[in-house]
């Protein structure tokens, strides 16, 4: 069980995840959970942090948080939506903005006797994203900074370890929004900064040792990061009980397969392998839709791995590589499931047909961190830095229908490019890479001939979650390189291109 060091109460923020990620960046642990899904139990949360949040305090769909066991009891900070939410509703006055309050800004008075403001000086650079302003600060408040545009940019309830501030410490722009973090909770709310991937690799072993006790796990590998973490994590705490399955749905990168399972076998872990290529391809077969082709492929893996699973005897619990955003993005601000999870989501586990209970080591920790855990775990450095992989492999990167042909091809090309960016140290510099076959032929020439052949993009983006992504600009000798090779080693392609879109609009993957 982790130490429940500070509760911060999500009101649908676009930075929540943010707050969270910046908290744990101080070796504090911390856990996000809806407005109005306040755990009973707060004994071992030494703070709480109120999120922003796209809602208004003043309009209709003002979202109430029940604070009486908070506010004036434990040091709480109110950011954003949340320091309008305490001025609105005790005392203070909101009203809609007169001036543009978006974006960077800088702290024009701060007042230096608060160890609020511990080593940030006036002119410190802040970023507001808000359409009200507090008018009028709450019962009791002092202030503490102000902005050029924003007279009551912080503020304190006097008698209490109650904050307010109408900026976003969380976000980059922020420049010194960590010290500001840091002297909220390490100063003033006493939290210990005892959250490093040693603590978390000893008290998740514990925990699942205590939780499985002698019972048999099976965990379905991917190749992946998360996957690969959480079986390390597993097999250190229950051994040969973890019983691995690697699936090779025909759809993984070139010579993928045999590469990862000997990789696997080499760290000890006991994993089986199954070849079951044909099976997820006959049932893809005249598929083109996205979604359709998502979930073909996920009721084969279903099939595959319960036909696996059955032939281990007396096993209990299916264990997943779910992780925190996973999590945070099945449940919305309302406690409901959110519109904008795609079906191959693992999170809730496999049907009930399974009748197995689940165990998910890594379900409280972000990717960043699942990278650090797998560091203090000895995981070797090329798995930890593998780019993330869809799910469905590359069906979702063959745009329309799926062949065997096809599947070859972008093979051949995802590994020319793949290849390339690691040979000429591009790999690292770049957060995912992959090859898009299109559903598009075009005229070329070869030699003397004329060619109507397939068309190819390239994709490579940088990103720290995936929520947002840019386009790499990929230096254009490389690109002409690559090109070529591709052109002239894959047969059924004359013509390579690069997505030069960012996220949003776009997504990373086409499909």
């Amino acid at each position: 069980m982790q130490q429940h060091n500070v509760l911060i109460l999500d009101f649908g923020s676009q930075y929540t995840q943010l707050i969270a990620r910046r908290v744990r960046e101080l070796n504090i642990y911390c856990e996000i959970h809806p407005y109005n899904k306040i755990p009973e139990s707060l004994e071992n949360f030494k703070a709480v942090i109120l999120s922003g949040s796209p809602n208004s305090v003043r309009g209709e769909l003002v979202l109430h948080p029940d604070l009486s066991a908070i506010k004036g009891k434990k040091p709480l900070l109110a950011v954003c939506y949340g320091a309008q939410y305490l001025a609105h509703f005790s005392g203070g006055k909101v009203a809609e903005s007169n001036t543009r309050e978006y974006g960077r800004a800088n702290l024009s008075y701060i007042k230096t006797s608060e160890n609020f403001f511990r080593n940030i000086v006036e002119g410190s650079q802040v970023w507001m994203s808000h359409s009200d302003t507090i008018k009028e600060l709450p019962t009791n408040a002092v202030l503490l900074a102000s902005t050029t545009d924003v007279e009551n940019a912080a503020y304190k309830i006097e008698g209490e370890d109650t904050f307010g501030i109408q900026f976003h410490p969380e976000v980059y722009h922020s420049t010194d929004g960590k010290q500001l973090l840091a002297n909220f909770l390490v100063d003033i709310a006493k939290v210990e900064q005892n959250w490093t991937p040693d603590s978390f690799v000893d008290s998740t072993v514990a925990a699942i040792q205590e939780k499985v006790g002698n019972d048999k796990v099976v965990l379905g590998l991917s190749g992946g990061v998360d996957s690969s973490v959480a079986a390390v994590l597993l097999h250190k705490a229950i051994g040969k009980n973890l019983y691995c399955i690697f699936v090779n749905n025909g759809l993984l990168r070139k010579n993928e397969f045999e590469s990862v399972l000997n990789q696997y076998q080499g760290m000890g872990l006991n994993v089986k392998g199954v070849d079951a290529s044909d099976r997820f391809l006959s049932a893809l077969k005249d598929l083109s839709d996205p979604e359709l082709k998502r979930k073909a492929i996920g009721n084969a893996f279903i099939e595959v791995f319960d036909d696996e699973a059955h032939q281990i005897k007396d096993v209990k619990w299916l264990a997943q590589g779910t992780i925190y955003p996973d999590v945070i993005e099945s449940v919305s601000v309302n406690g409901g499931p959110s519109a904008t999870i795609k079906s191959h989501h693992n999170v809730g586990g496999l049907p009930d047909f399974m009748k197995l209970k689940i165990v998910e080591p890594l379900r409280m920790i972000f990717k960043d961190e699942v990278r650090r855990v797998g560091a203090s775990l000895g995981i070797d450095k090329e798995l930890l830095g593998r780019h993330p992989f869809p799910g469905p492999g590359l069906a979702i990167r063959i745009l329309g229908d799926i062949t065997p042909e096809k599947v070859r091809i972008l093979q051949e090309v995802d590994a020319i490019f793949i290849n390339g960016l690691k040979e000429d140290g591009l790999y690292d510099k770049v957060w995912q890479a992959g090859a898009m076959l299109l559903p598009v032929n075009s005229v070329g020439v070869m030699g003397d001939e004329r060619t109507y052949e397939k068309v190819v993009a390239l994709r490579a983006v940088e990103s720290t979650d995936g929520m947002t992504a840019d386009w790499v600009d990929l230096p254009y000798k490389f690109l002409q390189k690559t090109s070529n090779k591709i052109i002239n080693q894959v047969k059924g392609v004359n013509r390579v291109v690069y997505d030069i879109s960012s996220k949003p609009p776009a997504t990373i993957e086409w499909e």
